[in-house]
């Protein structure tokens, strides 16, 4: 299929159309050789992280970040969270590197600021704040708040490292697009245990080692939920979005239309409140939160913030090696395939597997069996495809901190002004 002319954003379109798209635009095939990153960060005070930041000073400091030239795109979120996604790069080591010197000059604005990238998954001291008033997060808001307060935490609170690849090849093997589908949804469960960061919200220590995981997980019935593996990706995918409920239907003024129970192919049957076009399809995907959401490549959205500076290096390092080298990725499918039997039948995040993930890390004996077998194929893998020492050394000695020891960042965070410690 040809890409749509620009013409046909703004047209109605019918079920067909619609179907036919998403097939086309969510799975493109062909050899993995870019790979891509987007680092959200909550912003804090240096001196006093566990104070809420007034939005005065912290709007004053985005403004002069705003005025930075740097390679990646920069975004806000609703809580005033800092976004960096990379350009689409023709190798690991060309991410990082640029990356890492984006992140430099943002660190170099916030500091005489009195600010700091902090690298959690959720907050562990703020309650949520919206600072953005636009449109589209007063629907998202509303359309979440009818669940419960979870879609708040997820808006204003929460923060990630999301990996990019390629979807693959259309034919089978270990690079293919169906393997590599497959592959994000078990393997992603070993990422969530791993790198889990976010033990703590508003104050207190949950239980949880990602509690930013399990508050996606209750956005809704929907939304956050992959849809079934036992049927082909471009199907599976196509009738997972038309089936979801709308979230919103924009408008060029005044607040959006928020139907009640309207999915988007309901919409494009019915053609009301107004008939939906290509532009409304392409939103209501970006309303759509499963732990892996394919947009051409695929969106790996399960792994919490990183600590440190660097911190953000090793997960993006180890998915690619575990992706894109087809020794590597041969070898951990194999390893990881058992975990279907632990996750069930249920979707991903909502299953045995994923919840054990999220809740107990690596201190679950599959996941940590499973993720050791992992972080050491990755080490094999990372010199094959170019990484540098650094980053070698990096995942070497998380492996050697966390990952041997079933231990992740999460049950690293001891911190006196919250309550009770966690159980280790």
């Amino acid at each position: 299929m040809h890409p749509p002319d620009p013409g046909d954003y703004g047209r109605p379109m019918d079920e067909g159309e619609a179907e036919d798209l998403l097939r086309c635009i969510c799975f493109k095939n062909g050899p993995p050789s870019t790979v891509g990153v987007e680092l959200e960060w909550l912003v804090h005070d240096l001196d006093r992280p566990h104070s809420p930041v007034p939005a005065d000073r912290l709007m004053a400091a985005y403004d002069r970040v705003r005025s930075l030239h740097l390679d990646s795109l920069l975004t806000f979120e609703p809580g005033g969270q800092l976004e960096l996604s990379s350009l689409p790069a023709a190798s690991l080591t060309e991410c990082i590197d640029s990356v890492a010197a984006d992140l430099d000059a943002v660190r170099a604005v916030l500091r005489p600021a009195g600010l700091t990238l902090a690298g959690y998954g959720l907050d562990p001291w703020q309650t949520p704040r919206r600072l953005l008033h636009e449109p589209r997060y007063e629907a998202m808001e509303a359309f979440l708040d009818r669940t419960g307060p979870a879609g708040r935490a997820m808006m204003c609170t929460s923060a990630s490292v999301q990996v990019c690849l390629d979807a693959g090849n259309e034919e089978p093997g270990p690079l293919g697009h169906g393997r590599r589908w497959q592959l994000a949804h078990l393997l992603g469960a070993v990422l969530t245990a791993a790198f889990a960061n976010s033990p703590a919200q508003a104050g207190h220590y949950t239980g949880w080692r990602s509690t930013r995981q399990a508050v996606w997980a209750e956005l809704d019935a929907v939304r956050p939920l992959s849809p079934p593996l036992d049927r082909e990706p471009r199907a599976a995918w196509t009738a997972h979005a038309l089936d979801a409920p709308v979230m919103c239907v924009r408008a060029p003024e005044g607040p959006w239309a928020r139907p009640e129970g309207l999915t988007f192919r309901d919409w494009l049957r019915s053609g009301g409140p107004r008939p939906p076009t290509r532009e409304d399809l392409d939103y209501h995907l970006t309303t759509l939160f499963p732990p892996v959401r394919p947009r051409g490549h695929l969106e790996l959205r399960m792994i919490d913030a990183q600590p440190g500076e660097d911190g953000w290096m090793v997960p993006l390092a180890v998915t690619t090696a575990l992706f894109d080298d087809a020794e590597a990725a041969e070898t951990v499918y194999r390893a990881v395939k058992p975990l279907a039997e632990y996750a069930g039948p249920q979707p991903a995040p909502c299953n045995p597997l994923w919840t054990s993930a999220a809740r107990d890390g690596l201190t679950d004996p599959e996941l940590h069996a499973a993720a050791v077998t992992c972080f050491g194929v990755a080490l094999e893998a990372l010199p094959r495809i170019g990484a540098s020492a650094a980053v070698q050394e990096a995942v070497a000695a998380f492996n050697e901190r966390h990952v041997l020891r079933g231990r992740c960042p999460a049950d690293d965070l001891r911190m006196p002004s919250l309550g009770k410690e966690p159980s280790s």
